[in-house]
C-alpha cells in the first residue's frame, strides 16, 4: 500500500490564488457593467425628472394651496392650504365633466378610425397593389409634417360658410352642411386630427409589416388564402403589438385634445372655452387665474390617462394569455 500525504498549506495556495483572482475579476466586471448602465440611464432619468416628475410634483403642490385675501378683499393676498377643495370643485364642475364627455366621444370616433384606416393603407402598400409605393408613402405622410395649428387653420377655412369652396360646391348640389354646428363639430375635429396623423401611423404599420417573415405569407398563399384573407388573418395578427402600441399612444394624445377646439372656439359657439379638459385647464389658469383649480384638473386628467392606459394594457395582456392557453 502506498500512503498518501495530506495536502499542505503550500499546496493549497496555488488553487486559492486563481479563485480569488476570478472573484476579483468578476467584481471588477460587475462594477464596470453597473457604471456603464448608470452612464447610459442617467440622461433618461434626468429628462424624466425635468419633463415629467418635477412638473407633476409642482402641479400636485399647487393643487393643495390657494390664494386668500383677508379683510373683505382689501388685505394683502396670501397663499393658504386648502386641502382637497380644488379637487372637489373640479370634479363637481359641470363644464369639466362635459369636457370629459366631449373628449370621450372624440376618442370613440377618432381612435378606431385612425387605427383601421392607417392599417388598411399599410396593408394596401404591403400587398403591392399600389404603384409607386415610395411616392404614395410620401404623399400620405406629408400632412403629418404640417404643424397642428396650421392644419387647424386650413380646415377652419374649409369649414367656414362663405369662405369654403367645399360648402359652396355642396350647396350647388343641394346639400347643406354646417361643419361647425353643434352636432357636427366633434366629427369635424376628428377629421382634422385624422388628416394630420393618418400618414404617420400608416408608416408605423408598414414598417411592422416589413418585418413579417415572407415565408409565412408565401405559405398562406400556397394553402389557398386570398389577398384579403392573408391580410386580415395572417398579417394583421402578426403585427398586433404595433396595433396596440398605436392605439395606446393615440389614446394618450387624444385625451390632451387642445389645439383644434381652441382655434375653432374663435369661430363657432359650438366649441366653448372649456370644450375639453385641456381647454378647461387653460381657462382656469390664464383666464380665471385660479391656479389651484388648474393644477387639480391637470392631476385629475393625468390620473384618468394613467387608469385608461393601465386598463388597455391589462386587457391586451389577458387576451394574449388566453390565446397562448388556447
Amino acid at each position: 500500500m502506498t500512503a498518501t500525504a495530506p495536502p499542505t498549506a503550500a499546496d493549497e495556495r496555488p488553487t486559492r490564488a486563481p479563485a480569488r483572482a476570478t472573484h476579483a475579476t468578476l467584481r471588477t466586471t460587475r462594477r464596470r457593467e453597473l457604471g456603464a448602465c448608470g452612464a447610459l440611464m442617467t440622461p433618461f432619468f434626468a429628462l424624466l425628472a425635468i419633463v415629467f416628475l418635477i412638473p407633476v410634483g409642482t402641479a400636485i403642490w399647487l393643487s393643495f394651496f390657494g390664494a386668500d385675501e383677508p379683510g373683505l378683499g382689501f388685505g394683502p393676498e396670501r397663499t393658504v392650504f386648502i386641502g382637497l377643495r380644488s379637487y372637489a370643485a373640479v370634479l363637481t364642475d359641470p363644464t369639466f365633466l362635459s369636457g370629459l364627455g366631449s373628449v370621450a366621444l372624440y376618442c370613440v370616433l377618432y381612435i378606431p378610425l385612425l387605427v383601421l384606416c392607417s392599417l388598411a393603407l399599410a396593408l394596401l402598400l404591403d400587398s403591392g397593389v399600389i404603384r409607386l409605393r415610395a411616392w404614395a408613402q410620401l404623399g400620405l405622410f406629408l400632412p403629418h409634417a404640417v404643424p397642428g395649428i396650421i392644419a387647424a387653420i386650413i380646415w377652419l377655412y374649409l369649414y367656414t360658410p362663405g369662405l369654403s369652396p367645399v360648402i359652396d360646391l355642396l350647396a350647388e348640389g343641394g346639400i347643406t352642411v354646417d361643419f361647425l354646428g353643434f352636432h357636427a363639430v366633434v366629427p369635424s375635429i376628428v377629421n382634422i386630427a385624422l388628416w394630420s396623423n393618418l400618414g404617420y401611423n400608416m408608416v408605423v404599420f408598414y414598417a411592422a409589416l416589413q418585418a413579417v417573415p415572407r415565408e409565412v405569407v408565401e405559405a398562406s398563399v400556397v394553402d389557398g388564402a386570398g389577398p384579403m384573407r392573408c391580410a386580415v388573418q395572417i398579417k394583421t395578427p402578426l403585427i398586433r403589438s404595433s396595433i396596440v402600441m398605436v392605439a395606446m399612444f393615440t389614446l394618450i394624445f387624444a385625451l390632451q385634445l387642445f389645439t383644434e377646439p381652441m382655434l375653432l372656439n374663435q369661430s363657432t359657439p359650438s366649441v366653448s372655452a372649456r370644450f375639453s379638459p385641456s381647454m378647461y385647464i387653460f381657462d382656469a389658469a390664464f383666464t380665471r387665474n385660479t391656479y389651484s383649480m388648474a393644477a387639480a384638473a391637470s392631476v385629475v386628467l393625468l390620473l384618468f390617462t394613467i387608469v385608461l392606459s393601465y386598463a388597455v394594457t391589462r386587457w391586451t395582456s389577458r387576451v394574449d394569455a388566453r390565446k397562448e392557453a388556447a
